[in-house]
């Protein structure tokens, strides 16, 4: 088909959020997406995914089995409105089985050079190909959940520092990125003081009350994004950032 300006259309209704919502261990990201709307859930990592009770399919121990969970959430009738995938972290050694498996490689590093996480993306790109069905065609939101690793981060314009970032492989952590809406870094909320201890000495202690929130704008200490002119600091509560978004929408909209 020949494209011209008679083929445009306007995007208007937005579609529902893909996420990926990284953090601490025991930040509650589980809880977090087991009060989305209508949630099941991919059941890789077996931990307790929170106090709500939730929809699961059986533990996934192989990539196919990941595979076939979506495909029944893609080709049969239901009324889930979320996707939660538990977690990215854990699908990754099963998207290296795989790999492998079609590749005829002993392990993931078997070819040398990072050619074999290399070659992983295209197991990825399956799995997020299933995730964008899900999303485009059955107008599903997706959580992805991560747990978050200190890592060393080379930047071209200042001397190297730590940040965190999404515990995957730092080119699937890309494509995981690339693929979501939202980008989500959980924390304990911390502040700083500093504490005179004599002799013209100052110690720097954190302090912090507990409060969890969500951060969603990239900053020196981790990654984070979206496309919704969030505001940078949330709640880690569903509620606040449904909320967030309905208000984001409605003044782009006016």
């Amino acid at each position: 088909m020949a494209i011209s300006l008679s083929s445009l259309n306007r995007l208007s209704a937005p579609k529902p959020p893909r996420i990926v919502l990284y953090g601490v261990h025991g930040i509650g990201k589980n809880t977090f997406a087991s009060a989305a709307p209508k949630p099941v859930l991919i059941n890789i990592e077996d931990g307790q995914p929170s106090d709500t009770p939730i929809d699961a399919f059986p533990r996934a121990t192989s990539f196919t089995e990941v595979m076939e969970a979506l495909t029944a959430l893609c080709s049969e009738d239901h009324d889930f409105e979320t996707v939660v995938v538990d977690s990215l972290d854990w699908l990754e050694p099963l998207v290296w089985r795989e790999t492998c498996s079609r590749k005829q490689w002993a392990d993931i590093e078997d070819p040398g050079y990072g050619k074999g996480y290399l070659a992983a993306l295209d197991t990825w790109r399956d799995y997020f190909d299933a995730i964008n069905f899900l999303r485009d065609e059955k107008h599903m939101a997706i959580i992805q959940t991560a747990h978050a690793q200190i890592s060393r981060f080379n930047s071209p314009e200042s001397e190297p520092y730590d940040r965190y970032e999404i515990k995957l492989q730092k080119l699937a952590s890309g494509l995981a990125q690339e693929h979501a809406d939202i980008v989500l870094f959980a924390n304990y909320k911390v502040s700083t003081t500093k504490t005179d201890v004599g002799f013209n000495k100052k110690v720097t202690r954190g302090v912090g009350g507990g409060q969890r929130v969500i951060y969603t704008e990239e900053r020196p200490a981790f990654l984070a994004k979206n496309r919704h002119r969030l505001p940078p600091e949330l709640p880690l509560d569903w509620n606040a950032l449904a909320s967030a978004m309905s208000a984001a929408s409605a003044a782009a909209a006016a």
